[in-house]
């Protein structure tokens, strides 16, 4: 029998009984279905939540004070341990890696426009803040070292903040808002960066550092900083000599505890994606069981067409038909059937993806996980139909022709 003859043959036999042969299947298109769907799901939100990491900044180093511990005879004092101005100029004088530095002082308060207040997160920074973070002004501009030496009151606002105090963002630019008894200049509006985390990055307003220390906080103290590297494969590098660089600014002892703390944003990536990756093979395991039962359903069909179709073998065998040729007739209709249920698992799987990306999930769907799925499929109907197909093989002709 060659290869057409097989096919024809083999889907012959599913096209006579279609409703069992598709019901036959359903096992094994839930299963590569929701292997597809769970593996979409899981990259989908490993590439969110990277882009949500990376929206933090260009290859990002941030830098936070650690508050140091001192007693007082019983009791224990947690005192701050902020940066100052020097330590920002000594990152800036000595790094050979950093393309940007900034400091930042966050301050939450209540903030007046024409058309409204809002509790408003001010952030006191220095021009390469923008490039550090990677923002970028939409309309307006930034403003520079002459703002800061000067500690000008002008401000730069995001899109949420613009509209919560102007009522429309294009108004923004070139007007004034309140922040506490200071009135400040609006010189420049942000581009949208949208939630990140269940923040909103866009209700923000941005000023001179040295306007919001001496005007806002009046302090010297600076609660963070922001640095950019030259490029992803130095941040270890970058993280290591900026390290090196603040302990001698802050004249720590050799041995001593750092009162500071280096947060990698490549590190931040490589933790998410672990634990993503972890849990979408978790999902895609359990998804992958479902495969197995399908198996299990198509073995069973099998075994009862092997037995319904006794006599028909046994009348093949009559007319010359080998054992090797009934064995690969019923092992290749295992496999179609259970390769149809591989395709319509993965038209099921685009379908469910695409509703729920409509719906605001992220989904992404890998063509490699469609092959492999692809293949288990094939797989499956071989290992679970060989079985039955070896049955029919070894029946005996004459018992075959007598069977009722």
């Amino acid at each position: 029998m060659n290869i057409l003859q097989l096919l024809h043959t083999c889907i012959r036999s599913i096209l006579r009984n279609r409703m069992r042969s598709l019901l036959t299947s359903l096992g094994v298109i839930i299963g590569v279905g929701s292997v597809i769907i769970m593996v979409a799901l899981g990259e989908g939100s490993q590439k969110m939540i990277e882009s949500q990491i990376t929206a933090m900044g260009t290859n990002l180093l941030q830098i936070f004070p650690r508050r140091s511990i001192s007693r007082a005879g019983q009791q224990t004092i947690m005192r701050p341990s902020s940066f100052s101005k020097k330590d920002i100029q000594k990152i800036r004088d000595e790094s050979t890696f950093a393309t940007a530095v900034s400091g930042v002082v966050n301050i939450s308060m209540n903030i007046t426009g024409p058309e409204g207040n809002s509790q408003v997160s001010v952030q006191g920074v220095e021009p390469d803040f923008l490039t550090a973070r990677n923002w970028r002004i939409n309309d307006g501009y930034f403003f520079e070292e002459e703002d800061l030496l000067l500690r000008s009151k002008v401000a730069v606002l995001g899109r949420t903040a613009a509209k919560n105090l102007f009522g429309d963002d294009s108004y923004a630019v070139g007007g004034q808002i309140r922040i506490g008894t200071n009135y400040f200049l609006v010189i420049g509006l942000l581009e949208s960066k949208g939630a990140s985390f269940g923040m909103d990055q866009d209700d923000i307003v941005m000023i001179p550092l040295d306007t919001a220390m001496t005007r806002l906080g009046y302090t010297r103290n600076i609660t963070m900083i922001v640095m950019s590297v030259i490029g992803k494969e130095y941040m270890e590098a970058a993280q290591k000599e900026t390290d090196l660089i603040l302990r001698e600014s802050r004249k720590l002892p050799e041995g001593a505890a750092s009162d500071f703390e280096i947060v990698n944003q490549a590190d931040l990536i490589d933790m998410a994606s672990a634990a993503s990756r972890t849990l979408t093979t978790l999902l895609a395991a359990i998804a992958g069981v479902s495969l197995l039962v399908g198996g299990i359903g198509i073995m069973n069909i099998m075994l009862v067409s092997v037995t319904e179709r006794t006599r028909e073998i046994g009348i093949r065998m009559a007319v010359g038909g080998r054992k090797r040729d009934i064995l690969l007739q019923f092992l290749t209709e295992s496999v179609i059937l259970s390769m149809m249920g591989g395709v319509l698992g993965i038209g099921l799987a685009f379908l469910v993806c695409r509703i729920l990306t409509m719906m605001g999930i992220s989904t992404l769907i890998n063509p490699l996980i469609i092959m492999i799925a692809t293949l288990f499929a094939a797989l499956v109907g071989i290992i679970f139909g060989y079985y039955p197909a070896l049955k029919a093989a070894k029946l005996y002709p004459i018992d075959a022709l007598r069977y009722e």
